[in-house]
């Protein structure tokens, strides 16, 4: 028996958890558990997780759904899909899921969550991981993806382990398009840039990407965003491709018109932790570490900031 749990049943968790326990709803080799809390969790336990993309719509109800650890299955595999803000919280509370064979996944937006998994896990197997994928958890047990695409990208450049391939099988077997690469941390680098830019313009702004991209002085200062990002990741000798900047519009320009940062999404529901650290004050700060000028980046940060504070 395969037990795979994912942790945090929002936008990434919910779709790809929700494509997972649909396939796997009746298999026995595998069970599929869910640790979320509040309202989520009340409505998946009654009424299991509703998934809508499109005209599509689907029904996921996993083995188990709890908010605390204790309840669920130690797990082979972990999908850590929290906010950054949690993570500390969560890992904390994770010891009874963990067996010596674990693998934990993170699909976080932050650069920095593996090495925290570390610090609480060292003898566990941690991947890297990414994800692209335009979903929200948009009424408790419903998420709803508005996207065009959906990538899963994860594994790890010091760690060859069979385990890892077993848990691409399984991503695959659910209709996930999940790619094993040893490359990962120049694709979670290319990711960082697309999302980090994108959250600090669509937050700063208040608008969605449309119309930051069809406004010329707008568009400007999101191309000088993600200039300043990929400087300060070749500065880490991270390998980009030569035209990243023009990629990166152009998966920013195929987003829906409507689309935006799940920061953004935070400041306009007023909550009052967000990932600000996480995906922009994470470039300034490594930005003076490595002496890379990130002007457009500070400005940004410091009138963000100050709408947090008011």
């Amino acid at each position: 028996m395969t037990a795979i749990l994912i942790v945090g049943i929002g936008g990434v968790g919910g779709y790809f958890g929700g494509l997972m326990a649909k396939r796997f709803e009746n298999d026995a080799d595998v069970a599929v558990q869910f640790l979320v809390r509040g309202e989520n969790r009340k409505a998946i336990q009654h009424n299991g997780l509703k998934v809508i993309k499109g005209s599509d719509t689907f029904i996921a109800y996993p083995q188990k759904v709890s908010d605390s650890p204790s309840d669920l299955d130690k797990a082979d595999f972990i999908i850590l899909c929290t906010k950054t803000y949690d993570l500390e919280t969560t890992l904390s509370q994770l010891h009874p899921c963990i067996k010596k064979e674990t693998v934990i996944l993170p699909l976080l937006n932050g650069l920095d969550s593996t090495a925290k998994i570390k610090q609480h896990y060292p003898d566990t197997i941690v991947a890297d991981g990414c994800v692209y994928i335009v979903s929200r958890l948009t009424e408790p047990g419903v998420i709803t993806n508005t996207g065009t695409i959906e990538r899963l990208f994860f594994g790890s450049d010091t760690i060859s382990d069979e385990r890892l391939s077993v848990l691409e099988q399984r991503l695959i077997q659910a209709g996930i398009n999940a790619t094993l690469t040893p490359d990962i941390a120049s694709v979670i680098w290319e990711k960082f840039i697309f999302v980090s830019s994108i959250a600090t313009a669509t937050t700063y702004y208040d608008l969605p990407i449309g119309p930051i991209l069809e406004d010329p002085d707008k568009k400007d200062i999101l191309i000088r965003l993600i200039t300043e990002v990929s400087l300060l990741a070749q500065a880490k000798q991270i390998s980009l491709p030569e035209n990243n900047i023009a990629l990166t519009i152009a998966k920013q320009e195929n987003l829906p018109a409507t689309a935006t940062s799940s920061l953004h999404s935070d400041f306009i529901n007023g909550k009052k932790q967000t990932e600000i650290e996480s995906l922009i004050g994470y470039v300034v700060h490594e930005g003076l570490t490595y002496a890379i000028p990130t002007p457009v980046y500070q400005k940004l940060y410091s009138a963000i900031k100050k709408k947090t504070i008011s």
